[in-house]
């Protein structure tokens, strides 16, 4: 009997499983493996059909504007597709992760790391943002006209979202019941449900063993539905794209474009400065791990929603050498409390409504503005329009400097900035819990150099299929057959 059977036979954690199914997955593991992946025709790749999707979805925009404003359908089913099974999904992943710490001390400092880091690269997000649109000022001089109709929805619902203060955003973290945080996809919920569930867990010692390999199969059930689920990325994508373009293309050649280019510069200089650095501290390559997750990026880009690649994002760090336990603690918690490109969007586009309308906002003013979104940032997980809404109900602490009805002069652009907002947001997400891995003593940087240096040796394809088995290795192809050199699979 080879090891990997004796391990699952003796019960063995499902963190070790997973790992023998990564290793099988990415090429390369065994260090004397005699031959190369073979590699995968660029038609098999799917950020080759995201690239052709949105190309497809400009040029459609374009050409036909008035039927394309209507394609928006496509890119809202496949994102709805990926939903229904990220709240299960997650909850499987954080409590599976963090009972097989075995540690509850160990649980604890992981997460209080986790929050501690994305406050600061936060604070570093909202600071960078106002420090780009005071030295562009895309705003000065052009007294636009307010239009407060073209804002309503969004005045509306920040005004409930002021209303219910932080008190109540604290008090929404705890569902109704157990199972309403699952119906309301309330990711923030499930999560603290996913850590209550695993902190029981973990006190009952051995005899929470059955239960925690049944909710890894559990999550292995879903992924293997993700898997199916990411093939209509494409359509997704084509939708999304033909839809912003065909809806509000004209809109960007006018004056707001100026500021619009001034977020993106402002989101490319925060990645590059702030977790360009971050990224050299934990010892890997920014630009590496880019190209690591541009599959993951070109489907973000086509969708707007960066919820739409939440689970693969596990699967892969969790490829690229980070543990299990922390990547399902870290990648969740991330998407509720570390939203970069909104915090960078955040305080540009509360200056930039200052400049626009002509109104002077003091340096402390400002600081105040920053510290006062620091806060009011970590709710906008939970808000639907998360970006544009979260910053309307910011205002509404300053509308004596700050005119809130000023929201109307970027409710025509936004969707183009939820790109920018996404894209960095999921850059963020992912940096970090490779960072927090490293911080942990949880990253296998041996396979994270392998990984970077040739992203082809993980197969999304591979990974999500073994998902689906449970993580076993096909037959004659692991670790338990490694009485001689074997080449794995992965990129076959």
């Amino acid at each position: 009997m080879s090891a990997d059977d004796r391990k699952r036979k003796e019960g063995a954690s499902p963190d070790d499983a997973m790992s023998s199914a990564v290793d099988t997955a990415v090429a390369g593991t065994a260090a004397n493996a005699p031959t190369k992946p073979k590699k995968k025709r660029i038609y098999h790749h799917l950020y080759f059909w995201v690239l052709i999707a949105i190309a497809l979805g400009v040029g459609v925009g374009i050409a036909f504007p008035a039927q394309a404003s209507e394609m928006k359908w496509l890119a809202d089913l496949f994102i709805k597709l990926v939903k229904v099974v990220i709240a299960p999904t997650i909850f499987c992943t954080v409590v599976v992760g963090i009972a097989s710490l075995g540690n509850l001390a160990k649980a604890g400092g992981l997460a209080l790391k986790t929050v501690l880091y994305f406050n600061i690269t936060t604070v570093f997000a909202l600071g960078i943002g106002l420090v780009t649109i005071n030295l562009l000022r895309p705003g000065a001089g052009l007294d636009m006209e307010l239009d407060e109709s073209a804002a309503q929805s969004t005045l509306d619902a920040a005004a409930a979202t002021e209303a219910e203060g932080f008190t109540s955003f604290l008090l929404s973290m705890v569902p109704d019941s157990f199972f309403s945080a699952f119906v309301d996809g309330q990711l923030i919920q499930v999560l603290v449900l996913a850590i209550l569930v695993a902190v029981a867990l973990s006190m009952l010692g051995t005899r929470a063993e059955p239960v925690i390999r049944a909710l890894d199969t559990t999550s292995r059930v879903f992924f293997g539905i993700i898997k199916i689920v990411m093939w209509a990325a494409p359509i997704g994508a084509f939708g999304g794209m033909a839809f912003t373009i065909g809806r509000y293309g004209e809109q960007i050649l006018g004056s707001l474009a100026y500021f619009m280019l001034s977020f993106y510069l402002t989101c490319v200089l925060f990645v590059f400065l702030v977790l360009g650095t971050v990224c050299r501290l934990a010892g890997f390559s920014l630009l590496k791990y880019i190209r690591l997750i541009k599959d993951e990026l070109l489907i973000v880009l086509g969708t707007s929603s960066s919820e739409s690649v939440l689970p693969r994002m596990l699967v892969k760090l969790e490829a690229a050498g980070a543990k299990k336990s922390v990547v399902g603690l870290t990648i969740p918690t991330g998407y509720s409390f570390n939203l970069d490109g909104t915090a960078v969007y955040m305080t540009m586009g509360a200056m930039f409504i200052a400049q626009a309308t002509g109104n002077e906002v003091s340096v402390w003013t400002q600081i105040a503005i920053l510290l006062f979104m620091l806060v009011s940032s970590n709710g906008a997980a939970g808000v639907s329009g998360a970006g544009l809404i979260t910053l309307a109900a910011s205002l509404q602490a300053f509308d004596d400097v700050i005119p809130l009805v000023g929201i109307a002069l970027i409710v025509g652009i936004d969707r183009f900035m939820s790109e920018g907002r996404a894209l960095t947001n999921l850059t963020g997400n992912g940096i970090g819990t490779l960072a927090i891995a490293r911080w942990q003593g949880d990253l296998d940087r041996e396979r994270l150099a392998k990984v970077l240096d040739n992203p082809k040796l993980v197969d999304m394809d591979e990974l999500m299929k073994l998902d689906a088995e449970g993580g076993h290795r096909s037959e004659g192809s692991g670790a338990a057959d490694r009485k001689e050199p074997a080449s794995t699979s992965a990129s076959s």
